[in-house]
C-alpha cells in the first residue's frame, strides 16, 4: 500500500509515520474522521468523504466510549465507494489526545479533539479574559502532548491590551501570545505562521470568543456561522454545536470545537508541572520536600507572595487544580475497576454462550 503520494491525503496530515502504522491494515485503506454524529462518522479518503460506522467486531471489543473514533482520528476502513459509505476496522495509534472530564458526577473521560499538532486557545480580550480559566486550558494543551498558542481576541474592543497581554504572559511562560481582531484584521496574519501542510490545528476557547470567525478567516470563507456579542456582558452568543475538521485551503487541518465555559480536567499531572512552572521552581528552594506551602519555615513560595513577585490568586488555582486531579483520580479508579468487572462478566457470557 503506497499512499504516501496522495496529495489530499498529506495535505490533512498523512505522512510516513502514519504510512508505517498502516502498512499490515492492507487491503483497508486510511481516512481521517471530519464528523462525528451519534457513532456515524463522515471519513475524508482517497475515493472522496465516505459516511462510515464502526463494524460489528469494532463495537463488540470497545470498552467504553474512548474506544470508538473521534475527530482527528486516522481509521482503517473497507470503502462502498458507489454508495459512499465505509465501515471502520482500526483506529491508528494517536499521536495527542485533548480531553475533558465529562459534565456532572460521573468520572468519565469526553475527548474532544486528537491527532492535533498545534492547539489554537482562544480568550478575549473583554469581559470575557479570565486567567484562571486560561491555566486550565493550558494545562490539558501540554497533557495532551500538542503545542499551545493563546490567542487574544478581539482587541478591538481592549482598551488595555498591553496590560491584558502582560497578565497572560505570567501565566503562560514560553507560550506564544498572539493579539488579534477580526474586525480590524489586526494580527490575524501571525496564525498562519503557526499552520503548514499537514498540520493539525484545534481550536479552543469559551463559547462566544470569535473561535468561529478565527476559522472563517482561516478557510477564507464565510463558513462557520457567527453571533455577535451580548451587549450585557460582552460574551458572545453560543454558535458551534458540535466538532467538526475543516481542510485549509494551503494545506493543514483545523478543528473547530464546542465552547466550552468550565473545562474539568482530566488527567494532568505532567501538564500541572509544566503549566506551573513558577511555583514548581520555588518550591525546589523550600526548607522541606514536602512543604505545602502554607505555614512552614523558610517556605520560598509564600516569601514570593510576600514580596510581590507571585500573586496569591496564582497560588490558590494552583492547590484547585491539584485537589481536583486528585479528586478524579480517586473517582476514575473505582470507574477502572468497575469497567475490568464489566470486561470480564462480558467475556464469560461469551464463553458460555460459545459452548451451550
Amino acid at each position: 500500500m503506497n499512499l504516501i503520494q496522495n496529495e489530499e491525503l498529506v495535505k490533512i496530515g498523512w505522512n510516513e509515520d502514519w504510512q508505517s502504522k498502516a502498512e499490515d491494515k492492507s487491503p483497508l485503506i486510511p481516512g481521517r474522521i471530519i464528523v462525528e454524529h451519534k457513532r456515524l462518522y463522515r471519513i475524508f479518503t482517497s475515493h472522496g468523504v465516505l459516511l462510515g460506522e464502526v463494524s460489528g467486531k469494532f463495537r463488540h471489543e470497545a470498552a467504553v466510549r474512548e474506544d470508538y473514533p473521534a475527530v482527528g482520528d486516522w481509521v482503517m476502513v473497507s470503502p462502498y465507494i458507489d454508495e459512499e459509505k465505509a465501515i471502520i476496522h482500526h483506529i491508528l495509534p494517536r499521536t495527542s489526545k485533548f480531553s475533558r472530564k465529562m459534565a456532572g458526577e460521573t468520572a468519565g473521560e469526553q475527548i474532544v479533539a486528537v491527532n492535533v499538532d498545534v492547539v489554537f486557545l482562544v480568550m478575549a480580550m473583554n469581559q470575557d479574559f479570565n486567567l484562571r480559566r486560561l491555566e486550565r486550558y493550558l494545562l490539558t494543551a501540554w497533557e495532551s502532548g500538542a503545542n499551545p498558542v493563546i490567542i487574544l481576541s478581539k482587541s478591538d474592543l481592549c482598551e488595555d491590551a498591553a496590560q491584558k497581554i502582560q497578565e497572560t504572559e505570567s501565566v503562560a511562560m514560553g507560550v506564544p501570545i498572539i493579539a488579534c481582531s477580526v474586525v480590524s484584521e489586526m494580527g490575524l496574519d501571525h496564525l498562519l505562521t503557526h499552520i503548514n501542510t499537514g498540520t493539525t490545528v484545534a481550536v479552543m476557547g469559551s463559547s462566544g470568543v470569535g473561535k468561529s470567525s478565527i476559522i472563517n478567516y482561516l478557510l477564507g470563507e464565510e463558513k462557520m456561522v457567527t453571533n455577535d456579542i451580548r451587549l450585557d456582558d460582552g460574551k458572545g452568543k453560543h454558535t458551534t454545536t458540535h466538532r467538526e475538521l475543516f481542510v485549509l485551503p494551503d494545506g493543514g487541518v483545523i478543528i473547530d470545537t464546542p465552547g466550552m465555559r468550565e473545562l474539568q480536567l482530566w488527567e494532568s499531572d505532567d501538564g500541572i508541572v509544566q503549566g506551573f512552572q513558577d511555583i514548581e521552581a520555588l518550591a525546589e528552594e523550600c526548607q522541606f520536600r514536602d512543604c505545602l506551602h502554607e505555614n512552614e519555615p523558610n517556605c520560598a513560595v509564600i516569601r514570593a507572595i510576600e514580596d510581590g513577585t507571585l500573586p496569591k490568586e496564582r497560588l490558590s488555582s494552583y492547590r484547585k487544580l491539584q485537589k481536583e486531579l486528585a479528586y478524579i483520580e480517586r473517582k476514575s479508579n473505582k470507574r477502572e475497576q468497575l469497567l475490568e468487572k464489566k470486561k470480564w462478566k462480558k467475556i464469560t457470557q461469551s464463553h458460555k454462550n460459545t459452548y451451550k
